[in-house]
């Protein structure tokens, strides 16, 4: 019997619901302007403005291996790199374009060079492809809802040439699939209106990527995404309804399931500031705190968390970006095994933090310090050892004098006597490793 959608999917998708953080990069000539990757349509820009980005973009400072380092030492297991955005401009040597890295200063092949560096580092790797293409001449431009142009009738299209650039499209992406050996994920960016599902010719594409790269991953964005208009969200789903949910800019109240309940995998990726491309201008970083908090409260929900930075024009991270990285870095390093591998531990939410879980080992991750014991609503009699994750240092399990009135629930704390109150020993997240005897 064949495998159904969901089976396959499910198989697709076990490395990437092990993985559980990644690294999403937006880089390219918006760089230089520094006011985010979407500056040519907020601006208005025309072609013959934004061109003297493509005449000045020389990254002469761009190390991808530097970058995965970075991403490897944050305990990222993945990456995405923006291939083409919606200007246009790749950064991989396309025969089918002018408007290409290896035409401007750098003269290199930047694609190349990021999944050999990433691969090196024993990453996994995804290319990031817009379905938008403000550079192309037979890709809709005025009256279309985001092209720079969408206010000028000397850029009108005909209509009956969009298949010229969805070809161009097309042939794109078999580049892409044919010249940078296996990847692991092809994020497409995005659906919108009636663009969306066969407008892009999904289902021959679909076909071209099984063809190609059968155990690839796509996201669900080759249909509209808002509104669980997605098939995705069904338990039938389309050929190219994708193999993971990609909210934007939020982490989901009850993480991800279908309209019948299903778990979908997902993924939310999120800003380090509020810009993805490169703005120096945006210092509105999230701490390592609120990073390491929200990449457990994703794994609480079943999902994952893709991290963006943007590079600056000479191709560096910034190092508000890297600090953060570090630290994030400095907690997976000794709490990394409550992420990786773990899902949600079918356990009401506590009150001082989230529950993770992988098999027997259930992960209490305190956020903020607690009265006296710490109280494990319903887990009385059901843990055989509590140790602290980041060092392995047994803890306290006993009932303190005053837990009469809860006799469902089981107690910890970190020294004696139990009753007492103690400070967190990381106010970040302390995570308490719970051996379960289930």
């Amino acid at each position: 019997m064949q495998p159904s959608i969901l089976e396959e999917r499910h198989a697709r998708t076990a490395w990437f619901r092990e993985a559980r953080f990644g690294m999403f990069i937006h880089w390219g000539l918006y760089a230089i302007p520094a006011r985010g990757e979407w500056v040519r349509s907020f601006e208005r820009m025309p072609v013959e403005a934004y061109q003297p980005y493509f005449d000045q973009f020389d990254p002469t400072g761009y190390e991808p291996a530097a970058w995965a380092k970075a991403a490897k030492q944050a305990g990222m297991k993945y990456a995405v790199l923006t291939a083409k955005h919606h200007d246009g401009f790749c950064l991989f040597d396309s025969a089918l374009t002018d408007y290409k890295a290896t035409n401007t200063p750098a003269g290199r092949d930047l694609v190349r060079e990021f999944v050999e560096a990433f691969r090196a580092e024993g990453l996994k790797v995804g290319l990031y492809y817009s379905l938008l293409d403000w550079h192309h001449p037979d890709y809709p431009a005025y009256g279309d809802k985001h092209h720079p142009m969408r206010d000028d009738p000397a850029y009108a299209r005909d209509p009956q040439q969009f298949d010229r650039y969805l070809d161009y499209m097309h042939g794109q992406i078999r580049e892409l699939l044919t010249g940078y050996g296996k990847l692991d994920i092809m994020w497409f960016d995005f659906s919108y209106d009636e663009l969306s599902g066969e407008k892009w010719r999904a289902t021959e594409l679909m076909n071209m990527i099984g063809e190609l790269q059968p155990e690839m991953l796509i996201d669900n964005r080759l249909e509209v995404n808002g509104e669980r208009q997605s098939s995705i969200y069904t338990d039938e789903p389309l050929a190219y309804a994708g193999d993971f949910a990609s909210p934007e800019q939020i982490v989901p109240p009850a993480g991800i399931t279908s309209n019948g309940g299903q778990p979908i995998p997902w993924e939310a990726c999120i800003t380090l500031n509020n810009n993805w491309g490169y703005a120096p201008a945006d210092k509105a970083y999230k701490s390592a705190t609120t990073v390491i908090r929200k990449l457990v409260e994703c794994v609480s929900k079943n999902g994952n968390m893709l991290l963006n930075v943007g590079p600056d024009a000479k191709g560096r991270i910034p190092d508000e970006s890297l600090a953060i990285l570090r630290e994030v870095g400095e907690w997976v390093a000794r709490n990394g095994d409550s992420i990786h591998g773990c899902g949600g531990a079918d356990l009401e939410k506590p009150e001082w933090g989230r529950y993770t879980r992988r098999g027997n080992k259930l992960y209490a991750h305190l956020f903020e310090p607690s009265i006296g014991a710490v109280l494990l609503q319903g887990l009385e009699g059901r843990i055989k050892q509590a140790r602290l994750l980041a060092d392995g240092s047994e803890l306290h399990l006993a009932r303190p004098w005053n837990a009469e009135l809860f006799p469902n629930d089981a107690f910890v704390n970190f020294a004696q006597p139990i009753h007492a109150t103690y400070e967190l020993p990381d106010a970040r997240d302390t995570v308490l490793e719970l051996e379960l005897a289930e």
